[in-house]
């Protein structure tokens, strides 16, 4: 794990995460400065950025995002093709 998300992590999981409504906020996007220990919510990762970034442009990239109420950000369906032979 990289220090930013470390960081980023613990900033969460121990300032942010207990005083967040999670069943208000599911879903949505949270971009963590990583300096300051502000965050910024919206519905997609760019927004949220953004919003940081406009914030401290001088913080360009130490954001840490992660979606909220989720283990991760992004996530794709996988399907993995099985095929079965008969044995002899």
């Amino acid at each position: 794990m990289s220090e930013l998300s470390e960081k980023g992590n613990q900033i969460y999981e121990s300032k942010i995460l207990p005083q967040l409504p999670v069943d208000k906020l599911k879903g949505k996007i949270i971009a963590i400065d990583v300096q300051s220990e502000e965050y910024f919510i919206e519905d997609t990762v760019l927004k949220a950025v953004m919003l940081g970034r406009k914030k401290y442009p001088q913080h360009k990239y130490k954001f840490y995002c992660k979606r909220i109420g989720c283990r991760a950000v992004y996530s794709y369906p996988c399907h993995v093709s099985v095929k079965l032979t008969e044995k002899q």
